[in-house]
């Protein structure tokens, strides 16, 4: 059945407009379908980017932790060489 807004209903047959409310019940459906999964879609970047910005901020206390044994290194690598020039 075709979905040009110049339909006259009051002239379609009850078949017919049984047609039309079937299609129009299927389409709905789809956007239905359409709609529940952009929003999954939404959902799913959203909790990637909140992730993200927990990923980075795990990363620069990681850098830290780092830092901080570097420099522990090397203050040990300074103490073993003075220890070696005794």
């Amino acid at each position: 059945m075709s979905r040009d807004k110049g339909i006259n209903l009051k002239r379609l047959s009850r078949q017919e407009l049984l047609e039309m409310l079937i299609d129009e019940e299927k389409r709905i459906q789809q956007l239905e379908a359409e709609l529940a999964a952009a929003k999954a879609e939404l959902a799913d970047r959203r909790i990637r980017i909140e992730n993200s910005g927990s990923i980075a901020e795990a990363a620069l206390k990681l850098n830290g932790i780092f830092e901080a044994a570097q420099a522990a290194a090397d203050q040990y690598l300074e103490n073993v060489k003075r220890a070696n020039e005794l």
